[in-house]
């Protein structure tokens, strides 16, 4: 064989063995927190899948719609009810899997000798609106029998307020307690400037499932990779469940670039464990709830059967060996 010719042989071979990559990469849209790290996770073995995958980081799970909306998004990480939210307010979505649960903490200040839900009546509250946090704040409060507004007048004044901003306000005693999200809700209880309340999960949502969508077109137009997408991230979050180790890693190091302590990170992931199941009937629960508490103000709320898609899942853990 002529040495060119062996050359374009071998370079033949090489690219028979190479990943087929779709002509366009598939768009992740994501959150910074401790629970999301297996969603962001997907991108650095995206390849070993025969995808391509662009992440983009945003405030929170309804920032991520209009993007949706706007075609820029494929695949997107968010809480269930911004995931409710969204499909009400004409988001073009699917919900595919639920990728970790529970996430939340009321954290109130230490030097207050705060021991329920009731004894929050004349205090305020922070919150970050449209997410898990808010409604199951609502949800508690409601059980506790207290009434709220973000106005004065009731028994519990809400504020609203990013996630970033919750710490700092209940450090310098702007707000008396907070429904935060994970790592900060940790964060806060082991800098000493916060003291768990509860864990808000004896409500009938349970532990809020966070949620993995995905746009019609992209469910409907690019199946293929969809799937290739899906059993990616059935491998990350396998891998984040079976090696909390190799989690820790990257979720403190890359995402947040060592801004979190192992401590943080482990109180974190016991509160917002990794996996991989939705159902329908969480996120029918999720809407209802939402109705009953007016969360995310929707005019005519979806039901779940309708946008609610599983084979994916099923498929990718099907593939993977795991039930």
């Amino acid at each position: 064989m002529k040495p060119c010719i062996a050359s374009l042989a071998v370079a033949a071979t090489f690219a028979a063995a190479a990943p087929s990559f779709a002509d366009e990469a598939i768009r992740l849209g994501n959150l910074k927190f401790a629970h999301y790290g297996a969603v962001s996770y997907i991108k650095e073995i995206a390849p070993k899948c025969g995808i391509k995958v662009e992440e983009r980081m945003f405030a929170k799970g309804l920032d991520i719609m209009p993007a949706i909306i706007a075609g820029e998004i494929d695949v997107a990480a968010s809480a269930a009810d911004a995931a409710v939210a969204g499909r009400a307010g004409g988001a073009p979505i699917y919900a595919v899997a639920g990728f970790a649960k529970g996430g939340v903490r009321i954290v109130i200040r230490p030097d207050l000798p705060i021991k329920s839900m009731a004894e929050l009546k004349g205090k305020k509250v922070g919150v970050a609106r449209g997410g898990a946090q808010e409604l199951v704040l609502a949800a508690e409060l409601a059980k506790a029998g207290l009434s709220w507004s973000d106005q004065s007048g009731k028994d519990v004044q809400i504020v609203y307020m990013a996630f970033a901003d919750l710490n700092q306000a209940l450090m310098s005693k702007n707000i008396d307690a907070m429904a935060q999200s994970e790592p900060q809700s940790s964060q806060a209880i082991n800098k000493g400037f916060g003291k768990e309340l509860l864990k808000p999960y004896d409500t009938p949502l349970g532990e809020p499932i966070r949620t993995l969508v995905v746009s019609e077109k992209f469910y409907t137009t690019r199946k293929a990779e969809a799937q290739k997408f899906m059993n990616c991230f059935v491998q990350a979050t396998k891998l984040f469940i079976d090696n909390q180790a190799a989690a820790e890693k990257y979720v403190r190091e890359n995402m947040f670039k060592s801004q979190i302590s192992k401590d943080d990170f482990d109180d974190a992931i016991s509160n917002s464990p990794f996996s991989y199941d939705l159902s329908v009937e969480h996120i029918q629960t999720t809407t209802d709830m939402m109705v009953q508490y007016k969360v995310g103000k929707m005019a005519k709320p979806p039901v779940a059967k309708d946008w609610v898609k599983l084979d994916l899942l099923e498929q990718a853990k099907k593939a993977n060996g795991i039930k």
